[in-house]
């Protein structure tokens, strides 16, 4: 019997602003005692002036978190969506926290590093949770549609066929940076303890100069599927405007690496050098801080785009039940991380074996917020009643859209022949009326 706490939904959130409120006034005292009693240098005043930032981003993102576990009704969104919102309070506090305590900064920078790849990882998520189930018949649809094209620099590369192929590959692609990313930061920590690292040096000697490479392909393969990805299902991913949402992680993401590129670049070239370190201890030191202050200053821009971009008003539902308990704990539930692996796991073992399975999409997998990113996302039937006015309104609760290639018999009609079964008139595009005659007569 889950534990309501009474109507938890009405003292949750005033409880939460309480406890914020109350941490400010333990932390403001703090830092104002701190610069006092050290010398007011260059170094404590952008610490001071990030933490203003740090501390409006902080209850923005919050807000949005809480209101999502508030009105948690469709976890398979949500969950992806809250730690979406997670990552900008934790690139704010770990920059801050870096910011003021350069030495150990490699070492809280991680915990931002991996997070980055988790984010991508979510958005996958997020976009193959909605597609499964609005469009139960999601291969067969993919299959009939114009072949999608490889987008610059890889326009000459074969493309990938439509349907099952091009969902794996996509997938893939993604799941290799979550894979990538937090390797190469744990090489990274092993070489800072070595003595080989040297963050921030342009250098074929050091360490950091290959990661830094291996990162960043890895990144740009990654982002290069999702917006493969998109192209191929723009119109089905419509209802759910996932262009500002695209934005909102592509920014965060790689405006916080490029940038800091562009400042060891500026350290390359003497631009920041020896003779201008102010409170810090050298020059690779400046560049860290300005690449963390930058950071803290951009994050409070990015909750208000997040808070915007993911909003909860989707989920919201009249009569809603649950636990506070509930909500909270599954925020915290990363079974389909792990499933996601040892399937990925499993598959490359068969290929290697010389057993490659022949469907990487079973016909009957069941589909909850636990499925993993590699199972089936299209192949589960779904209830879809009537939206009263046609717009999103949340998984389950809106219709189906369906694309002008994409008929909505075709998404509605379980599949279990063959894409060269299908009739001439389905596949050059004949009038509805002609359609809904094919289709009926395919089922």
């Amino acid at each position: 019997m889950p534990c309501t706490c009474g109507n938890w939904r009405r003292w949750i959130r005033p409880l939460v602003v309480l406890l914020y409120i109350l941490l400010l006034l333990v932390v403001l005292p703090l830092c104002i005692w701190e610069l006092q009693k050290s010398e007011v240098g260059t170094h404590n005043k952008a610490w001071f002036i990030a933490g203003i930032f740090v501390f409006m981003t902080i209850p923005i993102s919050l807000w949005g978190i809480l209101q999502h576990l508030v009105h948690y009704t469709q976890p398979e969104l949500q969950k992806p969506i809250i730690r979406i919102l997670w990552m900008v309070p934790i690139y704010s506090l770990d920059s801050w926290i870096a910011l003021k305590y350069p030495s150990i900064a490699i070492y809280v920078d991680t915990c931002r590093e991996c997070y980055e790849a988790y984010v991508i990882y979510n958005f996958m998520i997020f976009l193959l949770n909605y597609l499964g189930k609005q469009y139960p018949s999601l291969v067969l649809m993919l299959e009939v549609q114009e072949q999608q094209k490889h987008l610059p620099p890889l326009c000459c590369c074969p493309p990938w066929p439509m349907g099952e192929v091009l969902l794996l590959r996509c997938k893939l692609g993604v799941l290799q940076y979550t894979v990538v990313r937090p390797v190469t930061t744990v090489i990274a920590l092993i070489c800072q303890l070595c003595g080989v690292y040297d963050e921030g040096n342009f250098s074929s000697k050091n360490a950091w100069t290959y990661l830094v490479i291996v990162n960043n392909l890895s990144q740009l393969f990654a982002m290069y599927c999702l917006v493969l990805f998109y192209k191929a299902l723009r119109e089905e991913l419509s209802p759910i405007k996932p262009v500002g949402k695209f934005l909102c992680v592509k920014l965060v993401v790689f405006v916080s690496f490029w940038q800091a590129v562009v400042i060891a670049l500026l350290v390359k070239v003497r631009v920041i050098s020896d003779s201008h370190t102010w409170d810090w201890d050298s020059v690779e030191a400046v560049a860290t801080g300005l690449q963390d202050f930058i950071i803290c200053v951009e994050m409070f821009l990015a909750a208000i785009a997040h808070h915007y971009s993911f909003t909860y008003k989707p989920y919201i539902q009249e009569a809603e039940e649950g636990s506070c308990f509930d909500s909270f704990l599954a925020m915290w539930d990363i079974s389909d991380i792990r499933a996601d692996i040892s399937e990925q796991v499993r598959n490359v073992g068969r290929t290697v074996m010389g057993r490659p399975r022949k469907n990487y999409f079973g016909e009957d997998a069941e589909q909850d917020e636990h499925t993993g990113l590699l199972s089936d996302p299209a192949l589960e039937s779904s209830s879809t009643p009537p939206s009263p006015t046609g717009r999103y309104q949340g998984l389950g609760r809106t219709v189906t859209p369906h694309s002008r290639s994409a008929p909505a018999e075709l998404c509605s009609t379980p599949w279990d022949g063959d894409v060269d079964d299908i009739t001439p008139s389905v596949l050059s595009g004949e009038p509805n009326k002609q359609l809904r005659t094919d289709y009926a007569a395919i089922t």
